[in-house]
């Protein structure tokens, strides 16, 4: 039999590499003699980069950059020399889990410390960058990272702004004579899981803005500095990105790299499985197992389960899923096209505990499932 075990993370307790073994042990408990491939994956988020570097064969650049209150730190980001593509992630520079919840306050955060890694990458000759938007701390459009590239925004005075939230309102001028032309010759593909607008009630600010520390008026602000940012952004470039989906991923970033770097914005999921040569492994397989720490109805929406179920179903091959919290109906699992779908936790518990006991958790559920699929199969 063969079996492919392609899991995602389980969010502060084990990264997919982690979660690859503990499916993998119980696969082997249940089947000793099962023929098993590990591919960990990601959605775009954190730990995309990692996953697509080791793919790749590439290295680990290490840098300091500026973080989203403009404080140097050290953040890194994956290097493949042989086809010299960057693969960056936003949160290693502008991250909210760089910030304590005290510090957050998406007026004041920017996402010049992500520029800088791209600016990096551009001196090392990249030309691709694969960059991914979770996770991040700003909602500043991306005009921080698009400053460290040689952007400039000017408010009604001609004077020149902070590149962060609180300027986004007072934008009246982009001046684009100083901008890093290499950004011309580099492909950009953005990993994006959400498909928001840049403004309005569905858009970056309203819907992510609180997670950042954002308010009622702050909010109002964001939205409405947003919505100028288009207007100004769309008479510059001759193009209106705000209504795009993923326009309003990572607090706008995702139409400031429409604009700023001419980015084509991309599943996330499927970013990782076209480099892992996902169509093939699962064409091959018979039983793929996969997980994540919740199953909840954004997991239909774009994430790695969703991305696998839906291959899966192409190839008629049963998918598997084992996660921590479960928030799905067992006739939106079906709709899914998943086989089987069960939560790790065998008995009452807190956070604490599941998150101490996952790899053995994620263990003991693997070995059932495997045990009833073979015993089905016989």
């Amino acid at each position: 039999m063969n079996i492919l075990v392609a899991p995602d993370k389980f969010r502060g307790s084990l990264e997919a590499t982690e979660v690859c073994l503990a499916i993998k042990v119980g696969i082997l408990l249940a089947f000793p003699h099962a023929n098993i491939i590990t591919v960990p994956l990601a959605d775009g988020g954190e730990g995309t980069s990692e996953i697509l570097t080791r793919q790749a064969g590439g290295e680990h650049i290490t840098l300091t950059v500026s973080d989203p209150l403009g404080r140097k730190i050290s953040a890194g980001y994956g290097f493949s020399s042989e086809t010299q593509t960057a693969y960056i992630e936003m949160a290693a520079a502008s991250g909210l889990n760089l910030l304590s919840p005290q510090e957050r306050n998406p007026s004041l955060t920017s996402s010049y410390g992500t520029g800088e890694l791209i600016r990096d990458a551009l001196d090392r000759h990249a030309k691709k960058i694969v960059l991914g938007i979770g996770g991040s701390a700003t909602t500043d459009g991306g005009i921080g990272m698009a400053a460290a590239l040689g952007y400039r925004f000017y408010d009604d005075h001609h004077e020149l702004l902070a590149p962060n939230g609180a300027a986004l309102n007072s934008i009246r001028h982009i001046d684009i004579s100083q901008v890093d032309e290499r950004i011309n010759f580099v492909s950009v593909t953005v990993a994006c899981d959400v498909t928001n607008p840049l403004y309005g009630r569905r858009g970056a600010a309203y819907i992510y803005g609180p997670q950042k520390g954002a308010d009622g008026p702050m909010l109002d602000s964001l939205d409405k500095g947003l919505k100028n940012l288009s207007d100004v952004a769309t008479r510059t470039f001759g193009r209106n990105v705000s209504h795009e989906p993923g326009a309003g991923a990572a607090g706008g970033m995702g139409a400031g790299c429409m604009w700023f770097l001419h980015a084509t914005l991309k599943d996330g999921v499927g970013i990782v499985m076209e480099q892992s040569n996902m169509t093939k492994l699962i064409a091959g397989s018979d039983l793929v197992i996969t997980g994540e720490g919740k199953v909840d109805e954004q997991t239909l929406n774009g994430k790695v389960v969703k991305g696998l179920a839906d291959m899966c179903g192409k190839f008629d091959v049963p998918l598997a899923v084992v996660c921590g919290t479960l928030q799905i109906t067992p006739e939106q699992s079906r709709a899914a096209g998943i086989t089987y779908l069960t939560s790790v936790l065998n008995r009452p518990m807190g956070l604490n505990v599941a998150e101490k006991e996952a790899f053995g958790l994620i263990k003991d559920a693997t070995f059932n499932l495997v045990r009833l699929f073979f015993a089905r199969r016989n």
